[in-house]
C-alpha cells in the first residue's frame, strides 16, 4: 500500500505507546560490549552518560548505525559519487498541475505523468498529496560546480529541473509551518552488512542495508527486517524458541536484501542518460507488455515474491510465501485470515473436514493459536503461519493422513518448539474470530 512514510512511524509510534514501550530521543549511542549472557551499551542523554544492560541489543539506527560498526560488523558495496539527487517539498502553480491526473502540463514540453520520467539529461518526478506539499524530485549524473557545504535551495532545485526537462517549472515555497523537506545527496551507496547477527548483536533495516531510492523498497524491506526478528527474539526471550531460531533471522533476510539491492542498482542502470541505456529501456518496454514478466517484476519490486525455506519435506505451493487473505467461515459469519493475524503469534488455520489438525496441535496451545473454520478456497484447508505471516507448513486435504499430519508436527516443532505434555499445559482462554479474549 502506498502509505507515506510520516504516516508508518505515526502508527508505530502510537501502537508502541500502547504497548508501554519507552522511547527516548535525543540519547546517543557511544559504546557496545558483549558479555556471555548480556549486552552492555553506554548512552549519552540530556542529562549525561549512563549504561544499559540488556540480553540483546538491536540496531535500527540507520545507514551510517553507530551500533555496527560499534559491532564490528562490515558494510561492503559499491560507490557511484557521480550521482546528485534532490528532492524538495514546493509548492507548484496549480495552472500546471492536470486536475485528472494529478500531472503536470509543462510548457515548452508537454505532459508529465506522476511518476519517473527519464530525459536524456536525467530524471524527474513529481508528486501531489492531499493537505501535504507538493514533492519533486531530480536526479543528474553531473556533480561539477556543486557548493557541498550550502545548503539546498529552491533556487537549486528549480535550476536542476530546468537542465533535466528542458523546461521551465515555477516553484514557489510551500505554506504551512515547516520545516519543508529539502535534501541533496552526492553519489549513491548499495551496500550490505556482511552479516545480520553478531552474538547478541542483530541489525534491521537501513542499519543492515542500504540502496537507491527508487521505486522505494526500503520501508517494506526494513519493516518485513523488523517482524521477522521480532518474533522470533520474543520466543528466545520467553524461553520457547527452537535451537537456532534467531540465526533463521539473517539466513532469511539477508538474501532478501541482496535482492532488493540488485534490482535497485538495475533501476538507476536504466535511468542513466545515454543511447544505450535508451536503447536497453525500448527493450524492456517490449518485454513488459508480457503479462508473466510484467508481474515477475512488479512482485519482485514489491516484495511479494519471497519464498523461505521452511526445512520441510511438503511440496504444497503455498508453504515459504506470505499468505493469501482468504476468507474464511469461523461460524460467526465471515472473517479475513488478516483479521486473524492480530494477536502476532503463531496461527494453525484448520479447515478439515473433522478438524483433525487442531487436535494434532494441542501440545503448542499455549504458544499458537488455533482456529476452525471453512472456506470455500480449495487450495488450502490448514494452513499454519509463523507470526510474519509466512506460511511454514500448508495442505489441501480434506482429510489429511498420518504422515501429513506428522509433517505438521514436525513444522510445528520446527519453529514454535516442543510440545508441552498434559501435565505442563496451563489453560488457555478460547480464540473466537474477532481477536483474542
Amino acid at each position: 500500500m502506498p502509505v507515506p512514510q510520516t504516516r508508518m512511524e505515526r502508527v508505530l509510534a502510537d501502537r508502541a505507546a500502547e504497548l508501554g514501550v519507552e522511547v527516548r530521543r535525543g540519547h546517543e549511542l557511544t559504546g557496545l560490549s558483549q558479555h556471555a549472557d548480556a549486552v552492555t551499551v553506554e548512552v549519552v542523554g540530556p542529562t549525561g552518560r549512563y549504561e544499559i544492560s540488556s540480553r540483546y541489543v538491536v540496531g535500527a539506527d540507520g545507514a551510517h548505525s553507530t551500533t555496527r560498526k560499534l559491532a564490528g560488523i562490515e558494510f561492503p558495496g559499491a560507490a557511484s559519487d557521480d550521482i546528485v539527487t534532490r528532492i524538495a517539498e514546493v509548492a507548484v502553480p496549480n495552472e500546471f498541475v492536470d486536475p485528472a491526473t494529478g500531472g503536470l502540463n509543462l510548457p515548452g514540453y508537454g505532459h508529465i505523468s506522476p511518476m519517473y520520467h527519464r530525459t536524456e539529461r536525467g530524471v524527474f518526478a513529481h508528486a501531489r498529496f492531499p493537505s501535504r506539499p507538493d514533492l519533486v524530485f531530480t536526479v543528474e549524473w553531473a556533480t561539477d560546480g556543486i557548493d557541498t557545504d550550502a545548503p539546498l535551495n529552491l533556487e537549486e532545485v528549480h535550476d536542476s529541473i530546468y537542465r533535466v526537462m528542458g523546461a521551465d517549472l515555477p516553484l514557489r515555497p510551500p505554506e504551512g509551518r515547516g520545516p519543508h523537506r529539502l535534501d541533496r545527496s552526492i553519489g549513491v551507496n548499495t551496500r550490505l552488512a556482511d552479516r545480520y547477527h553478531d552474538g547478541r548483536v542483530l541489525l534491521v533495516g537501513d542499519a543492515a542495508h542500504v540502496h537507491f531510492v527508487i521505486g522505494g523498497p526500503g520501508l517494506n524491506l526494513g519493516l518485513q527486517d523488523a517482524i521477522n526478528l521480532g518474533w522470533k527474539l520474543a520466543a528466545v526471550i520467553h524461553g520457547w524458541a527452537p535451537p537456532g531460531l534467531l540465526d533463521t533471522y539473517g539466513a532469511e533476510r539477508r538474501p532478501v536484501g541482496e535482492r532488493v539491492a540488485m534490482h535497485s542498482q538495475a533501476q538507476l542502470a536504466l535511468l542513466a542518460p545515454g543511447a544505450e541505456v535508451t536503447a536497453l529501456r525500448e527493450l524492456f518496454t517490449e518485454l513488459l507488455r508480457d503479462q508473466h514478466t510484467a508481474a515477475h517484476i512488479a512482485n519482485m519490486m514489491a516484495g511479494a515474491d519471497i519464498c523461505y525455506d521452511m526445512g520441510t519435506e511438503s511440496t504444497h505451493t503455498l508453504i515459504g510465501r506470505w499468505a493469501p487473505d482468504l476468507l474464511l467461515d469461523t461460524g460467526n459469519g465471515p472473517v479475513r485470515l488478516a483479521d486473524l493475524t492480530t494477536t502476532a503469534r503463531p496461527l494453525l488455520v484448520d479447515c478439515t473436514e473433522n478438524a483433525c489438525l487442531a487436535t494434532e496441535a494441542d501440545g503448542w496451545r499455549d504458544r499458537i493459536d488455533i482456529v476452525t473454520a471453512h472456506t470455500s478456497n480449495t487450495a488450502a484447508t490448514g494452513l499454519l503461519l509463523r507470526p510474519d505471516c509466512y506460511i511454514a507448513w500448508a495442505t489441501d486435504s480434506p482429510d489429511p493422513g498420518p504422515h501429513e499430519r506428522e509433517s505438521m508436527r514436525t513444522a510445528l516443532t520446527t519453529w514454535f518448539g516442543t510440545a508441552q505434555r498434559p501435565s505442563q499445559r496451563r489453560p488457555v482462554p478460547p480464540r473466537s474470530a474477532a481477536g483474542p479474549r
